[in-house]
C-alpha cells in the first residue's frame, strides 16, 4: 500500500537482531510505523499541516503526538517520571505550528524518536517484561511489556488516523 509491492511488511522479514523474542512484534510494528509514514508524508504540503477537515485531528498533531507519546511511554518504561520538557511538548501538541514546524522535521522528529524506542527494545532484558511501572502522576498500575506493547499498538492506531486525515486533505476536502 504505502511500501514498495516487492517489499513485505516488516514481520514478514523475519526476526529483527538484537531483540528479545517478545518485543520482536514491538519492534517490526514501529519500523512498520516509520516506513509507512515516511511514505506517507514524502511531499505533504507545509501548508496543510494544521488543518482538520471535519473536525478531524490534524496532521501535525498525529506527527507530533506520535513522537511524544512514544517518548513518555519509552519513559515510564525505564521506571522514570516525564521531565519538564516532555511535559511541555505534552502541552503543545496540537497547538498548532511549533518546532519543528515543517512536515520534513516532524517526519523527522518521530523517525528519531522509534530509533530511540528501537534502542531501547534492544536493551530491555526480557526479564524485566513483567515488572510493574507506573504511568502518569496517578501512577496507574503497568508492566514493562504493556507499556511496550501500547507505544506500539498506539503508534499504530495513530498512523491509521493520520493515514486518512492525509488522503482526505490532498483530496482538497478542507471543511
Amino acid at each position: 500500500m504505502t511500501q514498495p509491492p516487492s517489499l513485505p511488511e516488516v514481520w514478514l522479514r523475519g526476526p529483527l537482531p538484537g531483540f528479545a523474542p517478545l518485543l520482536q512484534p514491538v519492534a517490526h510494528a514501529l519500523l512498520q510505523a516509520r516506513e509507512e509514514l515516511t511514505s506517507l508524508m514524502a511531499g505533504f504540503a507545509d501548508a496543510l499541516l494544521w488543518q482538520t477537515p471535519a473536525g478531524l485531528a490534524s496532521p501535525g498533531f498525529h506527527l507530533q503526538h506520535l513522537a511524544g507519546v512514544l517518548d513518555r511511554l519509552t519513559t515510564y518504561a525505564r521506571a522514570e517520571v516525564l521531565s519538564p520538557a516532555q511535559l511541555a511538548y505534552l502541552q503543545a501538541e496540537g497547538a498548532g505550528p511549533t518546532t519543528p514546524g515543517t512536515t520534513a522535521a516532524l517526519v523527522q522528529a518521530f523517525s528519531a524518536q522509534v530509533d530511540q524506542a528501537l534502542a531501547q527494545l534492544r536493551a530491555t532484558p526480557a526479564a524485566s517484561l513483567p515488572e510493574s511501572r507506573g504511568v502518569g502522576r496517578a501512577q496507574v498500575p503497568a508492566t514493562v511489556l504493556g507499556l511496550l506493547v501500547h507505544a506500539a499498538e498506539h503508534t499504530m492506531r495513530h498512523l491509521g488516523q493520520l493515514l486518512v486525515t492525509v488522503r482526505v486533505l490532498q483530496a482538497g476536502f478542507t471543511g
